[in-house]
């Protein structure tokens, strides 16, 4: 009897599984004016993927805050940030929707038997918590095991933290051969080049499939709405390499 292979699936969040509209950059607009007392002419850019401390630091940047109070102002942002979306938790039932295939594709995955599903996300934990939370998707994925933005602002490092996390819990190593990010942006690619996953890029943000394609993506689908495909692709990548 074959051991059945253990496979880590890193979902990705904003654009992949859901999209909340413009709370965010509402929230961004509401935490700047509260830290620096006045309000955000420029805001960060929809759908990159960018940690949310990095954003932050642009966000100070290029409303004028001068470099040197960054270090001061940033934490502070940081640490309001999650207060902020939680005011607007109605909002985010109300305004945002679910992409289409995410709640099959994500039950199919954690029904998988091995598989190992988590998110690893540009977002501070608290506030992926309450977007998951807001839409019912935390019952499918283990947000202990994931890697967020409150851990580390640099994107492709929470791979590596949320191979550790998995592997402390279920004893089982994982590597680029068995851990797989799924997810919409650039950032996404890059998270998995760099930090150590094989990457099924989904096309439902503001890249294209050929732009997740030659970005480096191993996969790239048009939706999550073929949930057979999705598992299919988990399935062919990790195998081919087990």
């Amino acid at each position: 009897m074959t051991q059945t292979q253990q496979v880590l699936v890193l979902w990705d969040i904003d654009r992949t599984l859901l999209y909340v509209g413009d709370i965010d950059r509402q929230v961004y607009r509401e935490t700047f004016a509260e830290v620096v007392g006045r309000p955000a002419d420029r805001l960060p850019a929809r759908g990159t993927g960018v940690t949310m401390p990095l954003a932050i630091r642009s966000l100070l940047l290029d409303n004028g805050v001068p470099e040197a109070a960054v270090p001061d102002l940033l934490p502070r942002m940081v640490e309001l940030l999650p207060k902020r979306l939680a005011a607007h938790t109605d909002d985010l039932r109300n305004q945002g929707v679910l992409m289409p295939g995410a709640v099959a594709s994500l039950q199919a995955v954690h029904d998988h038997e091995g598989w190992v599903p988590t998110v690893v996300t540009g977002n501070l934990k608290p506030n992926a918590l309450r977007k998951l939370a807001a839409f019912g998707l935390e019952r499918y994925l283990d947000t202990e095991i994931g890697g967020f933005a409150s851990d580390d602002d640099h994107r492709p490092a929470l791979v590596g933290i949320a191979q550790k996390r998995a592997q402390a819990m279920h004893g089982t190593t994982f590597t680029r051969a068995n851990t797989v990010i799924i997810g919409d942006s650039l950032e996404d690619v890059r998270t998995g080049i760099e930090g150590g996953a094989l990457i099924i890029g989904v096309a439902s943000g503001k890249t294209t499939v050929d732009e997740l394609t030659e970005a480096g993506a191993d996969v790239v689908l048009e939706s999550l709405e073929d949930t057979a495909q999705v598992l299919e692709r988990v399935k062919s990548l990790t195998t081919a390499r087990s």
